[in-house]
């Protein structure tokens, strides 16, 4: 039975691996649309009802433990998009991989405690 079980944890290990190496690239971060008011005081902005200025993208990220902004243009955002989908697709698959690698080396674990008690 555990090694049965041994053998389609392993399976499915591969499995995600393998759908790891499909991956493209991958970036960290949110993606938003801003909408913002101008400096103009006379500005359709500052109106009553506001129109405001936008959408306009931005991406966000911690790099050194700092949060980094940064504005794109549609063609960028369309991008970014993909690779921080890409980036949350990675985490997933590492966290399964995780659980299925933890289960193998309990299942190991266990038999090589057996076999070093048998003799």
């Amino acid at each position: 039975m555990t090694s049965r079980q041994l053998a389609n944890y392993e399976t499915r290990y591969r499995q995600l691996a393998a759908r790891v190496a499909d991956i493209g690239f991958v970036m960290p971060g949110t993606l938003t649309q801003r909408h913002t008011r101008c400096g103009k005081a006379n500005c359709r902005c500052h109106a009553d009802p506001p129109v405001l200025h936008g959408p306009y993208w931005q991406w966000t990220t911690k790099i050194n433990g700092k949060t980094v902004t940064r504005g794109l243009s549609n063609e960028e955002a369309a991008l970014y998009q993909e690779w921080i989908a890409n980036d949350r697709e990675l985490r997933d698959l590492t966290k399964q991989m995780r659980t299925l690698a933890a289960k193998a080396t309990a299942i190991t674990l266990k038999q090589t405690q057996r076999k070093t008690t048998q003799v």
